[in-house]
């Protein structure tokens, strides 16, 4: 499963030992607004900069407008940028018919295009109609609305080997991202202080200190 880190704050890409290598960065509007930042094109090609500057291979970037030409007038600076910086970017816009224009725009540029906040089967379906390279729905708001998670999550790994792959957001505790990783998940986006939070584990320390208690009992 390929790791991809939710968050528009730098710093935060750097993660300590014990974390798993990640393939890049997801963002979006809500997130770069978080990071204190302007949900504007200069953001955006700094964070493309930043990504490159931290050896990052991918970056998920969220256009703000379901307007084409504002998708267009974005895009060619966007892939100038990412082309220099030499990271492999993937345009994200929300699953919903009001953005087809957008998506039509992207995908006539050649971009690769991740479709997000997709809610149930229909919306995948639709999504592979239009062949774009990701979808991504929020595990955890589908969880907390009452819906069968696991019952989409397996239609989105079933449609993987000729349609998008399964980006799974929203992850909220490290018994899901094991699920979504048995289940055959593509990918998953995480914040880094769930990574750095759940590369340690209290079951291990204590382990690691009941074999240090019986090392020192042996040597006396």
């Amino acid at each position: 499963m390929k790791i991809y880190l939710d968050s528009a704050v730098v710093k935060a890409w750097s993660l300590p030992a014990g974390c798993p290598p990640v393939q890049g960065v997801t963002t979006n509007p809500t997130l770069i607004q978080q990071a204190g930042l302007p949900v504007s094109l200069p953001t955006y090609l700094s964070l493309v900069q930043a990504a490159g500057d931290q050896g990052l291979a991918e970056l998920m970037l969220q256009l703000p407008s379901p307007d084409a030409a504002q998708a267009l007038h974005w895009l060619a600076p966007l892939q100038a940028a990412a082309e220099q910086a030499r990271v492999r970017m993937t345009l994200k816009l929300p699953c919903h018919p009001n953005w087809l224009p957008a998506i039509k725009a992207v995908q006539q540029a050649g971009q690769a295009i991740l479709l997000t906040g997709l809610s149930n089967p229909v919306q995948l379906l639709w999504a592979q109609s239009l062949n774009v390279a990701y979808v991504a729905p929020y595990v955890g708001r589908l969880a907390t609305d009452g819906r069968d998670v696991w019952a989409l999550m397996e239609a989105c790994v079933a449609v993987q080997a000729n349609g998008p792959a399964l980006l799974a957001a929203s992850i909220k505790s490290p018994d899901v991202l094991a699920r979504l990783i048995g289940c055959g998940a593509a990918a998953a986006t995480l914040p880094p202080a769930s990574l750095v939070a759940w590369s340690k584990d209290a079951l291990t320390q204590h382990a690691i200190e009941q074999f240090e208690r019986d090392t020192e009992l042996s040597l006396r």
